[in-house]
């Protein structure tokens, strides 16, 4: 059984709904912001639907310090990554949501990386988690991810140069393994990819299996597709098996994986809603929209529905040639900025249900 993309649409939606009307419940009771916002909505606590269930713009987290705990319940505080001068997103985990986040992270990834821990490359630098306590979305992925791994392997230098020698030696090392690599999608563009072509590198990483997420903005401005790069990192790189993800920071746990036929997964304990734009109603499937992510793991902060930023697709539920069940979406990409500032505009205090 591909657990957790077991369970078939009605049986997922009935244990879902429960569990979101639960958190939004607690939210109420423990976030004074959150309680205002619904109260101003008139937004009903017990949504009948998944797509009733009330939403916060993910653009809010910027704005205000949303939690659910008290101050000396946090333990960790994770940011998005902006660039510089940008406001970014705090989200305020406590040590149970914390080990919630960490436990999925390895449900979701069993069906493709196995439950034995393999050696990993991770194609980033270490100073990237120099506070232990307050972590960047780059820090908190890498966290997440090394788990998988054992003999972890830092590709990139602090000053982002490709550490070769390094590398050929970690790859003789494990010549014939299984090697997990790890990244961010732009990163590995940049300073891997590129690097190789310029230095004139053909590294073969041999039976390696690549996870990456993260921006595709650079890749998209050079023309860049998921397959050109697939393809491109397979005959410069030697790269066998590549899996895309979707998330976020300001969802802990919702990661949305790319299944063996190039589909993104909803698993069971998190879902995608696309709605219109303009009027935010849902759209059916096939339909581009803004993407709505659920989650019934953040209980820290009041993040278990938001509305995202970015356009996507849903193709499908429960019938992917790939055997996994659940909703399997594309991401097309931001919502231009323009539009952006419209649909905030829209939300009257933040909140819709």
């Amino acid at each position: 059984m591909n657990v957790p993309y077991h369970l078939e649409k009605e049986e997922k939606a009935v244990q879902l709904l429960e569990k979101l009307n639960v958190l939004t419940k607690w939210h109420v009771e423990n976030c004074t912001e959150y309680k205002a916002m619904l109260e101003k909505s008139e937004t009903q606590l017990n949504a009948p639907t998944l797509g009733d269930v009330p939403y916060l713009p993910v653009q809010l987290f910027k704005l205000l310090d949303l939690k659910s705990i008290p101050q000396e319940d946090v333990v960790k505080v994770l940011t998005s990554s902006g660039t510089t001068g940008q406001q970014v997103s705090k989200i305020y985990l406590n040590k149970e949501t914390s080990i919630a986040q960490t436990k999925t992270l390895v449900e979701v990834m069993k069906p493709l990386l196995g439950g034995k821990r393999i050696p990993m490359i991770i194609l980033d630098t270490k100073s990237v988690l120099k506070n232990r306590k307050s972590f960047s979305a780059r820090g908190a992925g890498i966290l997440g991810f090394s788990n998988f791994g054992r003999k972890h392997f830092y590709a990139l230098n602090d000053d982002m140069s490709l550490d070769v020698e390094g590398l050929c030696v970690y790859l003789k090392e494990y010549e014939g393994q299984r090697i997990l690599l790890f990244g961010f999608t732009s990163m590995i563009w940049q300073y891997v990819y590129k690097e190789a072509i310029t230095q004139g590198l053909n590294l073969d990483f041999g039976n390696s299996i690549l996870i990456h997420g993260g921006g595709w903005k650079k890749l998209k401005d050079e023309e860049v597709d998921s397959l050109t790069f697939n393809r491109l990192l397979y005959e410069q790189l030697g790269i066998r098996e590549v899996h895309n993800y979707y998330g976020m920071v300001e969802q802990v746990g919702s990661i949305f994986v790319e299944c063996s036929k190039g589909h993104l997964h909803t698993p069971s304990y998190a879902d995608v809603i696309i709605r219109d734009p303009i009027t935010f109603e849902l759209v059916p499937y096939g339909t581009q929209g803004l993407i709505q992510v659920i989650s019934e793991l953040p209980k820290s902060y009041p993040g278990h529905s938001l509305l995202t930023e970015d356009l996507g697709t849903v193709h499908g539920e429960d019938d992917c040639k790939c055997g996994w069940k659940g909703k399997y979406f594309s991401v097309a990409g931001r919502i231009p900025k323009a539009e952006l500032r419209g649909c905030s505009d829209t939300f009257q205090g933040g909140v819709r249900g």
